[in-house]
């Protein structure tokens, strides 16, 4: 397992120079033309100037991955120079609907899975459970899927013994606990007995290439146990099954699905066997949000279809509503239509790799699996992805922050207004990624800031809403209202000929910090414009509130 051949780091995207290889042989556009024509956009957005290069469009519209993987803006056939983009396994067919089941209260977990099931659920996912028999009453085992999590794997076969089983029935034992005996028993009965759980260092803040890697290296040492105690590789690799976040950046999310199976077809072969790949997908917990909980269902589809589109076998949806608590009937009703639409409806599932051929996918999809493969052979090796992790959270707190990865409903478009769905229980126990956002509107400040307005609205109106929105990201209301603190928005040109005489007057009315919506101006003590640290921001504000 320490030979780690056959794949590369991935290399950096250069400039396209040669046609677009379009698809009617009378076009002549060339990768100049496109060049041309995206950086007249640019620059009408003021993200170019005139002098600018049109061929500066491909640094401005490459966007870089947490793993630090460019993705292209454009996909040409010269990025599947050297690539290998045939022979990868892949689903065919619909996609099980999994329903996550938390089985705390085993009669509650009865009634949600027999809806579910009712609804359109094809397997059930069971957390937490210890009472099978009520927890699982009137559920037909040998139709309905059933994969444990956190349960007790030798009471459920109890329960089950003299019962026809679902061949996808997993006892989700993890694979670092994997037992010869375990296996034989699974294998007695005709069903899989183990999961590498890579949705879980997802969940702690992990990268997709580092998701990828430690999966490769728990799926390795996994081969390893069962094929020491006698167990064939192709027997061990049908006990198991892979699980991975999906999230709501779709191509990196379809791309790294499609690299799994490209790295456990390789570790296959390093080990001698062969197999397919079990995938279970499920949408990224910490990507949701507690505040404006709605948008957190245009994540789930998202993130869902890009599940489906990078060959999930299994896709659960997780609620919307399970960042307040335990989902309700209408969010788990909500859930598992997400994956009907997409299958009876868009029909997705109707296309075995709807991203095969993709020139930027195949590229996104060969760059994650060299990295993961070198992050796996490190891992092998013995290294800790500990600190590596701890990386890849501060660098995502870090554009959080300052909004260059914007959470819709949290960071930007925020609305204080809003009256949050009740729900019982406790909410999902993963740190999300606007936790830093969120804790500041747990606690709004009761004072508002005083937004000083300059010119007409037409001139005030941009910068005004993007103070408003920017203050309402940390809990903070704006007023008319003369304030402690006031933030003053107009134009440069309104700043130049009333700024300081409307900062004076401000702090006669009793502002004791005055804020400029733009760049710095000495007449005001803060400022706020695109690229400012937004949480610092709003904590300082929020110190002159109190």
């Amino acid at each position: 397992m320490t030979d780690h051949a056959g794949l590369e780091e991935p290399a950096e995207l250069e400039p396209d120079q040669g046609s677009l290889d379009l698809a009617s042989p009378d076009d002549t556009w060339t990768a100049a033309d496109w060049e041309a024509q995206a950086a007249a956009v640019l620059r009408k957005a003021r993200r170019m100037t005139d002098e600018d290069p049109d061929d500066l469009v491909w640094k401005k519209l490459t966007r870089t991955t947490l793993d630090g993987i460019p993705v292209t803006p454009l996909g040409t056939h010269s990025l599947l120079d050297g690539l290998e983009t045939s022979g990868r396994p892949t689903r065919s067919g619909d996609w099980d609907v999994r329903a996550r089941v938390d089985g705390s209260d085993a009669k509650r977990a009865n009634e949600e899975a027999l809806v579910d099931l009712d609804g359109g659920v094809t397997s059930l996912w069971l957390t937490g459970a210890t009472d099978y028999a009520v927890a699982l009453k009137d559920v037909l085992l040998d139709l309905a899927p059933v994969v444990l999590d956190g349960g007790d794997p030798q009471a459920f076969l109890a329960y089950a013994e003299g019962r026809e089983l679902h061949p996808e029935t997993n006892l989700g034992v993890p694979a670092a606990d994997a037992t010869a005996d375990l296996a034989r028993q699974a294998l007695e009965r005709g069903i899989r007995a183990f999961v590498v759980d890579a949705s879980a260092i997802h969940d702690r803040g992990a990268s997709d290439v580092q998701e990828l890697g430690w999966s490769m290296a728990a799926a390795a040492a996994y081969l390893r146990t069962l094929t020491g105690a006698g167990l064939s590789v192709a027997e061990a690799a049908g006990l198991v099954e892979f699980r991975y976040a999906a999230t709501d950046e779709q191509f990196t999310t379809i791309a790294k699905l499609r690299a799994a199976r490209r790295l456990w077809t390789r570790v296959l072969e390093l080990s001698d066997g062969s197999g397919e790949m079990r995938l279970h997908a499920v949408t990224s917990r910490p990507m949701m949000t507690k505040y404006d909980p709605w948008v957190n269902m245009l994540r789930t589809t998202v993130a869902a279809f890009a599940a489906g589109v990078g060959g999930a076998d299994s896709v659960t949806v997780v609620p919307f509503d399970s960042p307040l608590g335990r989902p309700d009937a209408f969010g788990r009703r909500i859930a598992r239509n997400t994956s009907h639409l997409l299958i009876d409806e868009a029909h997705v599932a109707h296309v075995a790799d709807p991203a095969g051929g993709s020139y930027a996918v195949e590229k996104l999809t060969d760059d994650l699996a060299r990295a993961a493969w070198a992050t796996f052979g490190r891992l092998d090796d013995g290294a800790d992805l500990d600190a590596e992790i701890e990386k890849v959270v501060a660098e995502r707190e870090r554009q959080v922050a300052t909004r260059k990865r914007p959470i819709t409903g949290l960071t930007e478009f925020p609305n204080l207004g809003e009256t949050l769905p009740v729900r019982d229980g406790e909410p999902d126990d993963v740190r999300r990624y606007g936790a830093s956002f969120e804790a500041l509107r747990d606690a709004p400040p009761a004072s508002p800031v005083h937004l000083a307005t300059l010119g007409t609205v037409a001139q005030h109106t941009a910068r005004a809403t993007f103070a408003t929105n920017l203050l309402a990201a940390g809990g903070i209301a704006v007023s008319a209202e003369p304030a402690r603190v006031a933030c003053v928005a107009g134009t440069d040109a309104a700043y130049d000929e009333q700024g300081a005489e409307t900062a004076a007057q401000l702090r006669a009315n009793g502002a004791e910090w005055v804020i400029v919506a733009g760049q710095p101006r000495d007449w005001a003590d803060d400022s706020c414009a695109m690229g400012v640290d937004a949480l610092d921001f709003l904590t300082r504000t929020r110190e002159k509130l109190a």
